[in-house]
């Protein structure tokens, strides 16, 4: 006999598995940020992994050339990414590395900032043995200055030739790597000397006292007030910042090393949806402490370090985290 009951039990627990609405999918955002090791790099991940704890998925491409983050990030291609504040005016202004790029001015108006902080400084890096012990000896030199395309490169053959007025290709010979290639190329005595933008006790700088002996040179203090050091000192996310040399085992400078400090920002663009940004900003600082555990650097960031080197408006997402925990947010970085 046919049980005409359990055949309408059976269909409608078909029809309810097949018409049933599908659990929708968190929604994964996309970000970039620089190399592993880079403290931009630390900055960007602890964002991303406190925004996750609100429900915001940020997946992080690293090891990316900030250059061209910032442009997909403008052009809505990527949503979170880390930001150089000395690009913003190139972008807008269609000059250097954007030069070519038609859209860049409109891309840098779709930017928009979630918080700055003191990322570190530039270290000029010399093994013993290279033949170099002051700024002269870079005469002839084989210099690693930063990755092809980046910033990096440009301030560092800058800062070069302002203390020396040596120009690179002609009074030494600059080498464009990426950050890894640039440290094995230390390491390795394929190159005399290497520039590289790390937190002040970084690690990766640290790795060259471990076996041996290097040297952080310091920019000579009759050059820190000249006015071509000011005006560096003065472009945005620039600045001067002394630390003491001992910091690094095996480092030989002694006493304070003056160096051309650098700050960024974690950026994202006009279109992210404003809980988005306001989820995640809440959540980078109501962990805090999480946040200042994570590297010996980041212990400086604070609610009053916030807009640090910040020169593109804030996300409304953004102002509304900081209006609703207090937090006096400067007039030019409301929209």
């Amino acid at each position: 006999m046919i049980n005409f009951r359990n055949i309408a039990t059976a269909a409608a627990i078909l029809a309810t598995a097949t018409f049933a609405p599908a659990v929708a999918k968190a929604q994964i955002y996309k970000g970039e940020t620089a190399g592993v090791g880079d403290p931009v790099h630390t900055m960007f991940v602890t964002f991303a992994n406190q925004a996750g704890k609100a429900g915001v998925e940020i997946q992080v491409n690293a090891g990316q050339t900030l250059t061209k983050s910032m442009l997909k990030g403008g052009r809505q291609e990527i949503d979170f990414f880390s930001t150089v504040p000395s690009l913003v005016n190139l972008m807008k202004g269609q000059k250097r590395m954007y030069e070519s790029v038609g859209d860049a001015p409109e891309a840098a108006g779709q930017l928009r900032s979630i918080l700055g902080f003191k990322a570190g400084a530039y270290h000029p890096v010399t093994l013993a043995g290279s033949g170099i012990e002051t700024w002269e000896d870079l005469k002839g030199k084989t210099i690693f200055t930063g990755p092809p395309a980046g910033s990096a490169s440009a301030t560092s053959e800058a800062l070069i030739k302002i203390i020396t007025g040596y120009e690179a290709g002609t009074d030494y010979e600059a080498v464009r790597l990426s950050w890894g290639e640039g440290y094995a190329a230390l390491a390795d005595k394929k190159i005399d000397m290497m520039v590289r933008p790390a937190e002040i006790g970084s690690s990766k700088v640290e790795q060259f006292g471990l076996s041996g002996e290097f040297r952080v040179l310091s920019i000579p203090e009759e050059v820190v007030g000249s006015e071509a050091m000011q005006a560096l000192f003065g472009r945005p996310g620039r600045g001067m910042l002394q630390f003491d040399g001992g910091v690094y085992k095996g480092q030989l400078t002694e006493g304070e090393i003056t160096a051309l400090g650098f700050t960024q920002f974690v950026g994202t663009h006009a279109g992210v949806e404003e809980d988005v940004v306001y989820n995640a900003t809440k959540a980078f600082w109501e962990n805090l402490d999480e946040v200042h555990a994570t590297a010996f650097f980041l212990k400086e960031v604070t609610p009053e370090t916030a807009f640090t080197s910040v020169n593109v408006p804030l996300h409304p997402g953004a102002i509304k985290y900081y209006e609703e925990a207090g937090i006096s947010i400067p007039d030019a970085l409301r929209p």
